[in-house]
């Protein structure tokens, strides 16, 4: 392969490049807000076409030699989000995006209705694909009887490209083994009620098809290239990481926080995920509280002035008090491991002398106290210890949160030298693809850029703070569910 058009269509911004062989980026655009303001639940799939199809038109511009070169596409996407299409083609309605919990109320009773030996029943929650389509059924009845196939928004795009609308085994497994016959025969969307979508799969690393003729603007250069199916970016950025294989770990923060680790061997636990990844068990998950649980701390303290990364570098640079404080991240409930969209956040042990910088500390290391729950739970299903942990996403630029989730998890953290490992793993992908080994190409591509290793004279510190996190944990969930089921009054006017 010569040069890969890779995008990443995340939660925050839409990522296109232009990647060589060696996974370096030639060149590279990105477009805001695809999924529009942060807390929507709603996108316009729309939109995400739009915006490919201008910063693919300023990857022409900006290199116009290398462009005429494309000789793969590949798309990866932000995932958890279910886009439904009618047999055109066409979205019926916006994207049910990984924030969308509206099938709260009804997710507990489906689950009930549904055969309780079916494996899959246990992860159906308010942000299944199976709860989500019973509530635009119930809401929209019209809607669900046009639904011909779910898929998800990097697929949107693929399908735009290449006229086949298809996911890939491991972004659509949930969806996937609703489809599948369960009890007497059926499957548990025909179970529940509803109609059955089509999925038609293609596995990550195989060609989907190649680009029509006509796709409009600088894509009409891309004509007849072929595009590589992609699993979702949580999958993407694992493989431009380095960390997909066994025994390999890794942690992105960004929009949301993922942290997963492979395995060999088929393993389940509790509140994680477990997927086949190719060959390789993932345990591990999303969560709703990431890098954007820092934006929002910094957003309410009122950080110093200046680019996001540098004012939060000037705001841990300031003195912390001795008392320590801890934070609960649940600012937009929680996926991994909790599935509880009520679940919500609290600074405990707050005192008048604690300043920004304790509050700003308190929110990296409460989120770095979730990540440990989650890799010591998939470490222990799996009966070994993660080596390292490759660490990626807007939130491994900075090198105090890295020390701060090594301390905390006790492993080794590894940042990369890449800013953007998920188009990296488009590269991967492609050279895949043209025939090199997964664990070749990531080798050759992957590099990571610094390792942060646990300091033994902190472990006894957060040990200790760990343990209260769980106590405030068990504490405050009741709160928050209370909370989360009343309103404010109406306000009073202001004389």
């Amino acid at each position: 392969m010569d040069v890969t058009l890779a995008a990443d269509l995340g939660g925050t911004s839409l990522r296109v490049a232009l990647m060589d062989r060696d996974g370096a980026a030639i060149a590279s655009a990105a477009r805001p807000q695809p999924f529009g303001a942060p807390g929507d639940d709603e996108a316009d799939p729309e939109r995400w076409w739009v915006l490919f199809q201008d910063a693919a038109a300023e990857l022409r511009s900006a290199a116009p030699a290398a462009f005429g070169r494309i000789s793969c596409v590949a798309i990866t996407g932000a995932t958890r989000t279910q886009v439904l299409l009618d047999a055109a083609g066409r979205a019926i309605r916006p994207a049910m995006t990984w924030a969308h919990a509206r099938a709260a109320d009804l997710a507990p009773d489906l689950a009930a209705r549904l055969p309780q030996d079916d494996p899959e029943v246990a992860h159906v929650n308010a942000f299944h694909p199976l709860a989500r389509l019973a509530y635009v059924a119930r809401s929209w009845p019209s809607d669900a009887q046009a639904v011909a196939t779910v898929v998800e928004p990097k697929d949107v795009l693929n399908a735009r490209l290449t006229g086949r609308a298809a996911s890939d085994p491991i972004s659509s497994a949930r969806l996937a083994a609703c489809l599948r016959p369960s009890a007497g025969g059926r499957s548990l969307c025909e179970i529940a009620g509803l109609r059955p979508p089509a999925l038609d799969l293609v596995s990550p690393g195989e060609a989907i098809g190649r680009v029509l003729p006509g796709r409009g603007g600088a894509l009409d250069d891309v004509a007849g290239a072929p595009v590589v199916m992609m699993a979702h970016d949580s999958w993407a950025s694992a493989l431009g990481l380095g960390a997909l294989r066994h025994g390999g770990a890794y942690n992105l923060s960004g929009t949301t926080e993922v942290l997963g680790v492979f395995s060999r061997r088929p393993a389940t636990s509790p509140g994680l995920m477990s997927v086949d990844w190719g060959g390789l068990t993932h345990l591990g998950g999303p969560g709703q509280n990431g890098a954007d649980a820092a934006a929002w701390a910094m957003s309410v303290i009122g950080a110093p002035s200046g680019p996001p990364g540098a004012a939060l570098d000037a705001l841990l640079a300031q003195p912390r008090r001795e008392q320590p404080l801890l934070f609960l991240p649940y600012l937009q409930g929680e996926r991994t491991p909790y599935w509880d969209p009520d679940l919500r956040g609290a600074f405990i042990g707050l005192q008048r002398r604690h300043g920004p910088a304790d509050l700003a500390f308190a929110v990296l290391e409460g989120v770095a106290f979730l990540n440990r729950i989650v890799l010591r739970q998939a470490e222990e299903a799996f009966g070994f210890r993660a080596a390292e942990i490759r660490f990626g996403g807007g939130g491994a630029s900075n090198a105090v949160w890295a020390q701060i989730k090594a301390d905390v998890c006790g492993r080794a953290v590894a940042t990369s030298a890449a800013p953007e490992p998920g188009l990296v793993g488009g590269a991967i992908a492609a050279a895949v693809m043209g025939g090199e080994s997964l664990e070749d190409a990531q080798d050759r591509m992957s590099r990571p850029a610094a390792r942060f290793e646990p300091r033994s004279d902190r472990s006894a510190h957060f040990d200790a703070l760990f343990h209260l996190y769980r106590e405030a944990e068990r504490a405050v969930a009741p709160l928050s569910h209370a909370l989360a089921r009343m309103t404010q009054p109406t306000a009073f006017a202001t004389p």
